[in-house]
């Protein structure tokens, strides 16, 4: 599990003590991965007094080495190398890139017809004009329940407050009116945030899935960063975080950083990045991995669906909640790629090993052509085909409950 174990850039090196007191033999067998300043080797729970996850640098291993026989060291060298092996040829660490723009691992998005996409963007001025319908429900938010450790709390559309093993977070910040570079055009909100932004207790951090408007709301960014709260986000993203006075940490795929109780992992989705006809794909788009010492939280942002939630589930083993979208994916020929239907969903949080699944990016902005109360529908019925039934949840904005 290489991705789940590697140094982040915001880590310190291994400890001293790790160095000097780690025998060879809770090595040999481990993972091997490269971390920012060098290979180390990896092993889980058998450390010979902590008994938890940790890692030896390559200078510390050859010390070792060069006290053992002559055949031990050849063997152990084997071992590494092959590791190496399985390593590169298995899953290169970090998103695909050309060194100016980022790419996702299923290739570039398919080209929409001409036609398909100019009626597409009429029709979504004429709703952005003139509203198709009232959003999700909503309902009063209860200062109590706010405060009950594990709990999650749906702000709207992808935007969640969650507090879990001691740690607030809030995931991709979105509290203003419109998702649109311009204050008077651009889709509008059709439902209130469920907790105003004055309102939200104490953040530890926040995670940004990616740059697009309805995701990354420079204003909200700028108000949770007067309170001292650091922003997780994708490489590229945090000079747009920094430009409003924020603090952000980026991370490519797969690198991890901890912060207080928790450690927050950086995965892929398929998506795009962009604010503009000249950045697209020059951000990385990302989904988050919450892992605390009693729950495991995933917020997948936008995504498309495809094979990588097996390898997320693979790794990571399962999930108390996963977060994913289930609008704004009509019509498929223009969607289909970046955005799941109901039903992926909850494929997607089988892929996954959810325990809880909880539907987003619905009923707050009229992005797409599908029924405004469509995705909700299709995605109780879903469920209720598959093993979820009512761990499949449909919140009303402002909605909390525990996990």
């Amino acid at each position: 599990m290489v991705g789940s174990f590697q140094p982040s850039a915001h880590e310190p090196s291994a400890p001293a003590s790790l160095e000097t007191k780690l025998p060879l033999s809770h090595c040999l067998g481990s993972t091997v991965g490269e971390g920012n300043s060098g290979f180390y080797i990896f092993f889980r729970g058998n450390h010979p007094t902590s008994g938890t996850t940790n890692f030896l640098p390559t200078a510390t291993l050859l010390r070792q080495l060069g006290r053992m026989r002559a055949r031990t060291v050849l063997v152990a060298v084997a071992s590494g190398l092959l590791a190496l092996a399985v390593v590169a040829a298995a899953d290169p660490l970090g998103a695909p890139s050309n060194g100016q723009r980022f790419f996702n691992e299923g290739g570039a998005r398919p080209n929409p017809a001409f036609w398909d996409m100019a009626s597409f963007l009429a029709r979504k001025v004429g709703s952005s004009l003139v509203p198709r319908g009232s959003g999700a429900p909503f309902v009063a938010y209860d200062p109590r329940m706010l405060q009950h450790n594990p709990s999650v709390t749906w702000i709207g559309h992808a935007t969640f407050l969650v507090r879990m093993d001691g740690m607030t977070f809030v995931t991709d910040p979105m509290f203003s009116e419109r998702a649109s570079p311009f204050s008077f055009a651009g889709p509008k909100r059709l439902v209130p945030p469920g907790v105003p932004i004055d309102a939200l207790p104490r953040v530890d951090f926040v995670t940004i899935s990616h740059d697009h408007y309805d995701h990354m709301d420079l204003a909200s960014i700028q108000a949770l960063a007067k309170g001292g709260t650091r922003f997780v986000v994708g490489k590229g993203t945090g000079e747009l975080v920094r430009r409003v006075g924020g603090d952000a940490i980026e991370l490519d795929w797969w690198e991890s950083v901890q912060i207080g109780n928790v450690r927050v992992y950086c995965v892929p989705v398929q998506h795009q990045g962009g604010r503009g006809l000249g950045d697209q794909g020059q951000r990385l788009w990302a989904g988050w991995v919450v892992e605390g010492p009693t729950r495991r939280f995933f917020h997948s942002g936008d995504t498309g669906y495809f094979k990588g939630f097996a390898k997320i589930g693979e790794r990571f083993g399962s999930f108390d909640l996963a977060a994913l979208p289930i609008g704004a994916y009509d019509p498929p020929s223009i969607m289909r790629f970046v955005h799941m239907n109901p039903e992926e969903a909850i494929h997607a949080a089988e892929d996954v090993h959810a325990r809880h699944v909880v539907g987003m990016h619905w009923g707050t902005f009229d992005l797409t052509d599908e029924g405004l109360d469509e995705p909700p529908q299709r995605f109780r019925a879903a469920a209720a085909e598959s093993g979820f039934r009512e761990n499949a949840w449909i919140f009303s904005v402002g909605e909390t409950r525990d996990f």
